[in-house]
Order: structure tokens, then sequence, then C-alpha cells
């Protein structure tokens, strides 16, 4: 009798959650920007020619610096808008050539483009000059669209061939680079109803269920440099009653394994790993059933997972950087579709504080 209650109540449980995620991507599938920016999934050809010395020294939080950005529009013809940019990414910003940005538009400008809707973009840029750059970027990009396939609130992304004109006193220098726009957290927040929470919610108070979808999502990437309790890579938007934290930054993980990554050690854990391809699981405790939920969701993506490596193949310099990406999430695979592997290393690892 206690059994049937248990499933019952479990059965009760799980049509709730699954309700709310019905609300969810209901709401995604009728709130959908009107823009072709992230619902067109090639490469996007954009130029932006400015100084990288200027930007990194004249620029911050609340200061922009005008710039112009080139586009192929819809008739691959180039157009070109009026932008205001900064650098941001205290790391990047101090540790690589390239500064990570951040482009403001101005919305008369934008009305009837692919960029109507968005106020905001972030750019991912590669960090360094160096000959597998451009794959460490595709490795990241490939890390979001894996991310959208498990988690209905993501942040929406479009791969750039990017020409950067960087100035350099009177000369110039163009440099081809693979990038990654990324919209802003106020488009989710406005496509599903919601807000942006900018206050600090302990992990165990957002949704179960978006939190181990997260937790999960960064250990099959190898990633370490995140926290929810801090608001470390992540946004928190708020949904109804839930609040949902939204990942993003994904260039210290294992997957990418690029050539500056290093363990994070933020909180301060205790993580027992020397190297970003080790994996170790951040996630707190919650209840088993939901586990198991998203265990089963990630095991059923898993062919919609390697698709998504397996279509980005073509844009790699060096073929062995692919190999190694879909190995690597190959291996996540191993271990949570054994029931050993799985309580092992992500059950028994589960977080209190």
């Amino acid at each position: 009798m206690k059994k049937l209650l248990l499933i019952g109540l479990l059965s009760i449980y799980s049509f709730s959650y699954n309700s709310i995620e019905a609300q969810i991507v209901d709401s995604i599938r009728h709130k959908e920007n009107t823009s072709t920016l992230f619902s067109e999934q090639k490469p996007l050809e954009i130029k932006l020619k400015f100084s990288l010395k200027d930007l990194k020294k004249n620029t911050n939080d609340s200061t922009y610096m005008e710039s112009m950005l080139y586009y192929k529009n819809e008739s691959i013809n180039w157009d070109s808008l009026k932008v205001k940019l900064r650098a941001r990414g205290n790391f990047r910003r101090n540790n690589c050539y390239y500064a990570p940005l951040t482009l403001k538009l101005k919305k008369s400008a934008i009305k009837n483009t692919c960029f109507e809707g968005h106020k905001k973009l972030k750019v991912v840029l590669p960090c360094l000059i160096e000959s597998n750059n451009d794959d460490f970027v595709l490795k990241e990009y490939m890390a979001y669209k894996m991310y959208e396939l498990v988690a209905p609130v993501h942040f929406k992304t479009r791969l750039l061939d990017l020409e950067y004109i960087e100035e350099k006193g009177n000369r110039t220098k163009s440099n081809m680079l693979k990038a990654i726009f990324i919209e802003d957290i106020d488009a989710i927040a406005e496509r599903l109803n919601g807000n942006e929470l900018k206050r600090r919610i302990h992990p165990l108070e957002q949704d179960d269920l978006a939190s181990i979808r997260n937790a999960f999502f960064q250990y099959l990437i190898g990633n370490t440099d995140y926290s929810t309790r801090y608001m470390h890579n992540g946004k928190l938007v708020v949904i109804g009653q839930k609040i949902i934290p939204v990942p993003y930054d994904f260039d210290m993980s294992g997957l990418v394994n690029a050539s500056y990554a290093v363990v994070s050690n933020i909180q301060n854990l205790t993580l027992n790993i020397s190297h970003v391809t080790e994996r170790v699981y951040k996630g707190y405790k919650r209840d088993q059933a939901l586990f198991e939920q998203v265990r089963k969701e990630f095991i059923a993506n898993k062919s919609n997972m390697i698709k998504t490596i397996d279509e980005l193949e073509v844009y790699f310099k060096d073929r062995n950087q692919w190999v190694r990406a879909k190995k690597y999430v190959s291996e996540f695979f191993e271990i949570i579709e054994d029931d050993k592997s799985f309580k092992m290393r992500i059950i028994d690892r589960t977080r209190n504080d």
C-alpha cells in the first residue's frame, strides 16, 4: 500500500513538473521572436572595425564606444548598422588578445532587419591568436546547441563568420574569425513572459528540474567554471513561480579544452582534479525521481546531440579537435547509461551546501 502511495505521489509530482514544462514550451512557441537572427542556423557573415586597445581601455559595464556593424542581409548583400560596443568579461579582458563584446543596438535602426527585437547582443570571440582558436569557439557553440536540446529555457545562439578589422594607429589588420552571437537575458525573459532575477538565490530554492538539467549539462561538458549560488557564468529567470538558472560561457570546459583553460575553484570546492577534461558533478541533492527523469531525457537526446556534433564537423580546421569533442560527449553517455557509474559519479557526488 505504501509503495502504491509513493508511486502515486511521484506520478503527481512528475505530472506537475511536466505541466509547467509544457507551459514554458508553449510560451516559447507563441512568443518566438519575429527576427530571423536566431531562427536561421547558417553562419552569419559580419564585419566589425575598432581598436582593441581603445575597447579594453575606454569601455566598461556602462561605457560604450561607437562603431559600425556590417552584415550580409537575406539578399546576400552587405548592409550596415550603427552600434555601440564594449568589452566584457574580467578574465578575458585581462588575459585574452580578443575581448568578448556586448553590442548595443538602436531600436529604430534595426527595424525590418534580422536584428529586430534585439537591443543587446553578446559576441563570443576567440581568446588568443593560435592555430585552434576558431575550433575552440566552435566547440563552445556546440555546447550551447546541445543545451538547447535538453533545456526549454536557454540562450539562443548564432554562429558567425566575422571579419574583424583591427585598428592599430594609422594601420588596419584584417582577422577572419569564428564567433558567436548570444541573445541578451532580457530577450529570454520577454519571450517567456518572465523576468530576470538579479539577486542571489540559494540553488535549492531554484527550480529542481532546471537545476538538475543544468548540473547534468555542466558535467557533460566537464565545466567547473560556474556557480548557481554566486551567479557565476549563469543568469536567473523567474517564470511563474519558478526560478530557473540559465548557463553561459563554456570556454573553460573540458569539451572545449582551450589552451588557456584551468580548473575553477569557484565556491572553494575541493574538486580533486588537475585538468579541465576531468569531470566532477557539482549539483545538489534533490528528489531521486527527478534525477531519473533528467537522466532519461539526456539519454533520449543522445542521438540528437551526436547529430549536432556531426553537423559542425565541416567548420573545423583541425578535424582532431572535432573527433576529441565527439569522444568526450560519448564518454558522458557511457557514464549515465550505466547504473553503477551513474550512482558513483553523479548521485553519490551530490551536495547539500
